[in-house]
Parts: structure tokens; sequence; C-alpha cells
């Protein structure tokens, strides 16, 4: 079925590249115009490059190839005021807003002894606050527009405790009863809301993969934890955002607090 989400305009944060990117492109060739905003500048303690204004380039690039029109922002979700700004400037031009996906967010692994006050801060700031924020300035043009869908990306660690990720799984927690708390609130507007629960994705936050080992070695009774069912180790971006897609579209008409699981199985044991 083509045009899925056509004339509809899609707001997406973390689009400058990985699961961002690969979701204002499959909206794209569905038929969306997208607004996008990335941080584009490094972050303290990342363990993975960060993404660059060249990144968010690219993504303006390929969504352009499929003849979308896209506004694209550099803006820290954290930052209230930047964030508001990017968003009205780019509902304005293009006339209104109907699709929401926060996805934003960072990822430190530590031990939970070496969880640094910056570090934890960073962390829920960027994938709790930073969707809050979305959430709270985009759903006034929702609204306007006679409803819409809001996706929030958590994780896997978002329905289960996966180790050396204390301050991203309290936030990605965080995601998930947020979810369900404004699918209630917003439902009078006919907006929906729903999150998104991955396992690993092949993205560049995939470079602090090779961390993990030597904790797993010293810590061997956890290993099972971070083991997906079915035989992959990570999914594709596009295996996201065909459930991006779907949450976005009338498919989904009556699809709200729902916690989307595309996790080859990791949190359903």
């Amino acid at each position: 079925m083509a045009g899925r989400v056509e004339g509809k305009i899609a707001f997406i944060t973390g689009a400058a590249r990985g699961q961002g990117r690969s979701h204002a492109v499959r909206l794209a060739e569905e038929g969306a115009d997208i607004i996008a905003v990335d941080l584009c500048g490094p972050v303290p303690n990342l363990q993975y490059s960060p993404a660059t204004e060249e990144d968010l380039a690219e993504t303006v690039r390929q969504v352009e190839a499929l003849d979308r029109r896209i506004v694209a922002t550099k803006a820290d979700v954290r930052d209230r005021d930047a964030l508001k700004a990017a968003i009205d400037t780019g509902v304005a031009e293009m006339g209104k807003l109907d699709i929401v996906v926060a996805n934003a967010g960072i990822c430190i692994i530590a031990e939970w002894d070496k969880v640094t006050p910056e570090v934890w801060n960073d962390t829920v700031s960027t994938n709790l606050t930073g969707i809050w924020n979305t959430a709270q300035l985009t759903a006034p043009h929702l609204i306007e527009a006679g409803g819409g869908s809001m996706i929030f990306t958590s994780s896997a660690a978002g329905l289960k405790g996966l180790p050396f990720l204390a301050p991203y799984v309290a936030a990605k927690h965080g995601v998930t009863g947020l979810a369900r708390a404004l699918a209630h609130e917003l439902a009078e507007h006919s907006i929906r809301v729903n999150s998104l629960h991955p396992t690993g994705v092949a993205t560049p936050m995939g470079e602090m993969a090779s961390l993990y080992p030597p904790l797993l070695e010293a810590h061997p009774r956890l290993v099972g934890m971070l083991t997906n069912s079915l035989p992959i180790d990570v999914t594709e971006p596009v295996d996201q955002s065909n459930a991006v897609l779907f949450l976005a579209s009338d498919e989904a008409r009556y699809v709200t607090a729902l916690a989307m699981t595309v996790d080859a199985g990791n949190t359903q044991y």
C-alpha cells in the first residue's frame, strides 16, 4: 500500500542519522513531509561518535531525493526555547503538524558505581525530559490540526532492567509511562500516543558494543538478559521505521497507549 501517510507532516527529533534519519526517509517514501531537528554536536562522556551538521544535511538530501519537503534545524531537545522555535518555524512553513516522532536519545554504558552525576543528568534530561519537551510543545499543533499521532522511542530497556545502563533504563521506563499517561490525556483531542521498544539497532550507537564483553565476563549471570530470542544480534533501522510508519498511519487509528516491541523477542520472557 503506497502513500500511507500521504499529505501528512511529521516532526522528528534525532533526525541526523540512525533511526531518526531512517524514520524521516521511510515516512517520506510514503508521502509525508518532514520537520527535522538534531543536536548535531558532542555530548560529554559519549562512547560513540556524535551526529554532525553534515549528517543532518545528508538526511535532507535523502528526503529531497524522494521529492518531499523538509525543514531541518540544529536544536537540542533539552533546550525548550530552541526546540519551540524549530517546531513553530517548521509548522509555519509546512502549514500544519500530524505526526511527532520523539526519537532523540543517548546511551552510556557503565556499571552502577561508575555512573557520574553528569552521566545521569545528561541521559535523563535528553532521553526523558527531551521527550516531554517535544510532546508538550508539539501537542498544541496536533490539536489545531484535529488530531494526530505521537511515537516515543523507548527501548527494550524501557520494559526490562538491562544491566550496565541504569540511567538509560530509568529514562526509558519513564518514556514508557509518559506515553501511557499522555495517551489518555490527549485522547479527547484525537491524538494517539504510543511507545516503540527496539532491541539493538545497527546505528552509530552500536559502536559502543565492544564495551560489553569485559562487563559480561565479570558478571556472567547477566549475559542472557541481552540475548534476543530470534537468531539476530541487531535489527536494521528500517525495521523500527516500519513500526513508526504503522503507528503514524491511519491503519493504527485506534492504536494508542501501546508499548510496541520490535525487539526480536528480547523482552518477552
